[in-house]
């Protein structure tokens, strides 16, 4: 029985995150989406929209399901059962950044085993705050993220459409 995490403030959730799930999820017994709620951070969502919205957009999946986590993840996977940390790559950068997380997390708990996910070539640019910048400006973000996450953002931004 293999366990497994995919940690993220997913704020918002992008067709980046999706991708990592639909490609992971049968690899694992189960999989859980942690979706981070750090007190020092500003979210553009709230915990609970996040949690909606990713709950959503996971909701055909049998073994995933999405939960919130306000302490260290790995106090997360021990709590949990789990023992794989599942990390989306895009370039060398995020490698560099996660490969010293995982060290970290592995002197917390040695149990713990992270895989490193590359994306697939079409997401490779997508990030969370470039999308949250241009949504800001009223700029076309649905090739990048779910339609629920796009109205989302244009309610966040003002720029849902009037009736």
């Amino acid at each position: 029985m293999i366990n497994a995490l995919y940690p993220g403030s997913f704020d918002p959730p992008t067709f980046g995150h999706l991708n990592i799930i639909e490609r992971s999820h049968d690899l694992f017994t189960h999989l859980d989406i942690v979706i981070a709620v750090n007190k020092n951070k500003k979210y553009l969502f709230s915990a609970q929209e996040r949690l909606d919205l990713m709950t959503k957009l996971v909701s055909k999946y049998n073994n995933v399901s999405v939960h919130l986590w306000d302490k260290l993840i790995v106090d997360y996977a021990q709590e949990h059962n789990a023992n794989v940390l599942l990390r989306g790559i895009r370039n060398f950068t995020d490698f560099a950044y996660e490969f010293d997380l995982s060290q970290l997390n592995r002197g917390l708990n040695g149990n713990i085993e992270t895989l490193f996910l590359p994306t697939v070539h079409e997401f490779s640019v997508l990030k969370s705050s470039s999308i949250k910048e241009l949504a800001s400006f009223g700029g076309d973000v649905s090739k990048m993220v779910p339609k629920i996450v796009d109205e989302a953002l244009k309610r966040k931004y003002g720029f849902e459409k009037k009736l």
